[in-house]
């Protein structure tokens, strides 16, 4: 057996990558769904660092998400059509807003934080539906258009350079987050997560370091917004709503809340699975999906990174 297998399956975070590339080639009718997979997988990632890492619960992610797409079609609009400065900016949007919702909000924790997570979402969504001048309303953002990608990759109608755009938008976020959840900054989140009050008393500000991973975690989330206008070239509603910050938080339970991987597994097989169910009976495909989520909460303790890393750990 091959060293590097055996070393890829020691690290099931490589498989995943390995995975990710493989796709490309071996599924080349589905790259465009495979791009929306990952711009999910990256939205996941976001809400992971909110939740796993600095246990702020969240029912209004899709705030941010929704914020990066508009500002990405907006600027698109306006004749800013530069794909990676419009990302960086739809990010830096996203992440100013949740400075201000931030030092607002994070002096709440549990049952009235998510209370009040759920009513931004749904005033901010109904707000988008009212300022038709600025979103579309129902009939969203059309005519957006973006320059190639460097200048030398003009967009696909097949998804190629969309999924391997945002491949490389993931993978860039994905290292940055590691070195965030590493550092002594990310560490000491595990201690407010564990116990704030502990950590007020040893003298940690902790509001400002909730804050700040709070942005940190909405910027991601704006700049997975901003990639899913460049990948479809509209912006609907949708990305607003309720249901896009539910579709993301189970996502996140099925990966495993504490794994930094967990996003980027629950993505795929909530994707999948939902889409195949989808084709299958577009009425009854929740009935599965809550099926799915049962099993893993009962019977894939941690999700379905912990599993894995379970797995690997008995493997010689």
């Amino acid at each position: 057996m091959s060293p590097h297998f055996l070393q890829a399956r020691r690290h099931p975070g490589l498989l995943w990558w390995l995975a990710a590339v493989a796709c490309f080639f071996l599924f080349p009718d589905y790259r465009s769904f495979g791009a929306s997979v990952l711009v999910m997988a990256l939205f996941g990632l976001s809400l992971s660092l909110a939740l796993g890492f600095a246990g702020i619960i969240s029912l209004g992610h899709a705030v941010y998400f929704g914020i990066g797409a508009y500002a990405a079609g907006r600027l698109a609009l306006a004749g800013w059509q530069e794909p990676i400065s419009v990302v960086l900016i739809s990010g830096l949007m996203a992440g100013a807003v949740a400075v201000g919702v931030g030092f607002a909000i994070l002096r709440l924790s549990g049952l009235p934080l998510l209370m009040v997570t759920l009513a931004l979402c749904v005033i901010l969504f109904e707000a988008g539906n009212k300022a038709t001048a600025i979103t579309g309303g129902d009939d969203g953002l059309v005519g957006v258009s973006f320059e190639p990608v460097l200048g030398l990759f003009k967009w696909s109608l097949d998804g190629r350079v969309q999924y391997l755009y945002t491949l490389a938008w993931l993978a860039v976020i994905f290292v940055l987050a590691l070195r965030v959840v590493g550092s002594p900054y990310g560490l000491s989140m595990t201690g407010v997560r564990e116990n704030a009050l502990r950590m007020q008393l040893l003298g940690a500000p902790v509001l400002g370091r909730l804050v700040v991973m709070y942005s940190i975690s909405a910027a991601i989330a704006g700049i997975a917004g901003a990639l899913l206008t460049q990948n479809t070239a509209f912006v609907g509603l949708q990305v607003l709503s309720l249901e896009t910050s539910v579709d993301v938080l189970v996502m996140v339970v099925l990966g495993g809340v504490f794994s930094i991987y967990g996003a980027l597994l629950g993505a795929p097989v909530y994707m999948i699975v939902k889409y195949v169910t989808q084709q299958w009976n577009p009425f009854y495909w929740m009935l599965v999906i809550g099926m799915l989520l049962m099993g893993v909460t009962f019977f894939l303790k941690g999700g379905i990174a912990a599993w894995l890393a379970r797995v690997s750990r008995r493997r010689p």
